[in-house]
């Protein structure tokens, strides 16, 4: 619950993590793959949301923040775009019914405690179609420590198990900290 508030919080004024641009590598998967069904894990304001559905996906965007949906139904107003948008919790997603081609999660997953992980791979098991991909940037974690934000390489590997590992990007986000994009794809 203060997790909650202190996220609802910080949208009254600019998160450091919303840019408002979307990443070139949700660009790339956009101009790779054809357009089929998208959710936005953590969707913030919805700016990926609104790329997905100008690319032709028909886009949903989930996240726990009340305040962040409400910008991003005011942004999806004022371009004129139609896209679902859902206040909810990645670990249950209890109003998602629908299956997709695509599941996209920019720093959603990374900031989930250990027991969220785990009920967050078991709803994306269940909301992403077979051979449906996860597209995911997360923090790394250098530690073996399970509750410093941040994938493990150990957590990697036990993803792995879950759904295939297609590609993985590693860099550094703005303040230097190792982070990786990685493109799964979920096993039949």
């Amino acid at each position: 619950m203060l997790r909650r508030l202190i996220f609802n919080l910080w949208y009254f004024r600019k998160p450091p993590w919303d840019g408002g641009v979307s990443p070139p590598e949700l660009l790339e998967f956009i101009k790779t793959y054809p357009a089929g069904s998208a959710i936005d894990l953590g969707c913030g304001t919805g700016t990926n949301v609104i790329t997905l559905a100008r690319a032709g996906w028909q886009a949903t965007g989930v996240d726990f923040a009340s305040k962040a949906i409400r910008i991003a139904r005011q942004k999806l107003k004022k371009e004129n775009i139609h896209a679902d948008l859902h206040i909810g919790d990645v670990t249950k997603l209890e109003s998602i019914t629908d299956q997709y081609d695509l599941a996209l999660d920019i720093g959603c997953f990374h900031s989930l405690p250990q027991y969220g992980r785990r009920d967050y791979l078991t709803q994306l098991n269940r909301i992403l179609v077979p051979n449906g991909y996860w597209l995911l940037y997360s923090f790394l974690n250098p530690n073996t420590i399970p509750s410093t934000p941040g994938l493990a390489e150990a957590e990697i590997d036990t993803i792995s198990s879950q759904f295939k590992l297609l590609s993985r990007q590693n860099g550094f986000e703005k303040r230097e900290r190792p982070s990786a994009w990685f493109l799964f794809q979920k096993m039949l």
